[in-house]
């Protein structure tokens, strides 16, 4: 083996490695991202509860045990008939959906508000995830 196959060699394996660093690295910030920030969301919530509230129906429907329900099914609302209908269980990917147009997602519904940003709508999910148990 020559010097300059060694050098190559050894040149290719960082590269190599820089490539595996930094795809971990992207990975991980990803899923901190995707996760979301309940104390942030906590924040946005705010603006949620103009018709929202975790305990309480108001215009919009109570929050309390949204995780794993049917759409359209918690107690003592009166939803739209599309979204009774819709036989969608609330998880985070399909809030995220909701979150990002309700409209998109089951035409005919009440609720008109749409979260734009992705991490915003992230927030607001990891803060119901942990306070609308």
């Amino acid at each position: 083996m020559t010097i300059l196959t060694i050098v190559r060699n050894v040149t290719l394996w960082r590269a190599g490695t820089l490539v595996v660093a930094t795809a971990a690295t992207l990975i991980a910030v990803t899923s901190a991202n995707a996760a979301g920030d309940a104390a942030r969301g906590a924040t946005l919530y705010r603006d949620c509860g103009v018709c929202h509230s975790i305990q309480e129906n108001g215009p919009g429907p109570a929050h309390k045990g949204v995780f794993g329900r049917l759409a359209g099914k918690a107690p003592g609302y009166d939803y739209s008939a599309e979204l009774k209908n819709s036989n969608i269980v609330w998880t985070e990917e399909n809030l995220d959906k909701w979150l990002a147009g309700p409209e998109k997602l089951v035409p005919g519904t009440k609720m008109f508000y749409e979260v734009d940003d992705p991490r915003d709508r992230a927030d607001i999910i990891a803060f119901l995830k942990e306070k609308a148990k």
